[in-house]
């Protein structure tokens, strides 16, 4: 990567906080329509099976279209291909509440998710090419931050919900209000552009070899994020038989504690390396997966799903930053591990009712705690490699030291 010479350690703190704005309007856009969801469907008049079906779509368009990224990161430069999706993306949150049918909305949810996997893939890339200039770790905190914003519209969503805002107006809104958000963030990110006497990346490819180990773990993660977020309700409902409100509560636990975690993660990170920090979140996730399964008890449910929350959030910053720094296309590696963590989202609720179909939910988190251990066994594929000049080269497996 070439482009600004202004390295000082103030540009550096200020691009760091650029990039941590572009990843709150970046989750805030996921917050907004996720709470208008009932709405959209009321809408649309969907059925509840129909709306699942629609719903697999925004996944779908960005495993699709994650690997154009490379292609347009190359083309455009850093900044600028991340101010065109990042646009496009803050914009595409007016389309689902648009749609009247279903056909319609799986049409737009794919738009959605085509342009949320590129934007991610292109804010990614540029986290970690600030991380590298840093000397330290910041991508755990990067995707803390998505996730406060992924709060931030949740609750302003909540609000429209309650007061009875029609939902393409709040969606109008607040796209338009996210749009110039991320606009002003993006002109304080790095400017950056791949050496152009490389060879461009190809306007689609597969997942390069040195992303697939890494995506492999982005995988076990994400699986036990999405089993938790989705079932978790579920499992102290129809297992533990509680009320409503405390199986809401599970949910809520698990969702804290990754924004926490990931906040406060850069400083674990650099202070024991990603490999060793990746180890003990799986012994903690393995550890809150065998309590949901062996202690039926809510309490102990709701302390497992906290740890299962604790012990995988720093794992998808890490595999990404580990993506980039595993070959000479950081972008095409990057989305190479976001479209395999992308599918294990599709997949994950799905799996996780067909196994609690076929035997019990019980046994279903006794996958989602296998898919833990996995993580102790896996994290080697994290530590860091040697990269070119002007990136980090510390291993992965010592504190990172801060660099001026």
């Amino acid at each position: 990567m070439t482009g600004e010479t202004d390295l000082s350690p103030a540009r550096l703190r200020h691009a760091r906080f650029a990039i941590a704005a572009v990843f709150c309007a970046h989750g805030a856009v996921t917050g907004s329509f996720a709470t208008r969801i009932p709405w959209i469907q009321d809408h649309a008049q969907l059925s509840a099976g129909t709306l699942g079906m629609a719903l697999a779509f925004p996944a779908l368009g960005a495993a699709l279209t994650m690997p154009l990224a490379g292609r347009i990161n190359h083309r455009l430069g850093a900044r600028t291909a991340l101010r065109v999706l990042l646009s496009l993306w803050t914009l595409a949150l007016i389309l689902p509440s648009l749609a009247p049918n279903l056909a319609t909305l799986c049409f737009v949810l794919f738009v959605y998710g085509a342009t949320a996997g590129m934007s991610d893939v292109a804010m990614n890339a540029l986290g970690v090419e600030t991380e590298n200039r840093m000397g330290r770790s910041i991508m755990s905190s990067l995707h803390g931050m998505w996730s406060v914003g992924a709060l931030i519209g949740s609750a302003a969503g909540t609000v429209a919900a309650h007061t009875g805002t029609d939902a393409r107006l709040h969606h109008l809104i607040a796209a338009l209000a996210l749009t110039a958000a991320g606009l002003v963030a993006v002109r304080g990110v790095l400017d950056l552009r791949t050496d152009t006497d490389g060879e461009a990346p190809p306007h689609f490819a597969l997942p390069p070899r040195s992303a697939l180990f890494i995506g492999a773990i982005g995988f076990c993660a994400v699986f036990a994020e999405g089993a938790s977020m989705d079932w978790s309700a579920v499992y102290l409902r129809d297992v533990l038989h509680t009320d409503a409100g405390l199986a809401a509560a599970s949910t809520t636990a698990f969702a804290l504690t990754m924004a926490l975690a990931r906040l406060v993660g850069d400083k674990v990170v650099d202070r024991f390396g990603a490999v060793r920090t990746v180890r003990a979140g799986g012994a903690l996730a393995t550890a809150g997966g065998l309590l949901v399964v062996t202690v039926h008890q809510p309490a102990a449910a709701l302390a497992g799903f906290g740890l299962i929350g604790l012990g995988i959030a720093v794992v998808v910053p890490l595999a990404f930053a580990a993506a980039a720094r595993s070959g000479p296309a950081p972008a095409q590696a990057i989305a190479g591990v976001a479209t395999i963590t992308y599918t294990s989202g599709l997949i994950a609720p799905s799996a996780i009712g067909a196994v609690a179909d076929a035997t019990s939910l019980v046994v279903s988190f006794g996958l989602v705690t296998l898919l833990a251990f996995a993580l102790i066994l896996g994290a080697t594929v994290l530590r860091r490699r040697p990269v070119a000049a002007g990136a980090s080269t510390a291993n992965q497996d010592e504190p990172a030291a801060i660099r001026p």
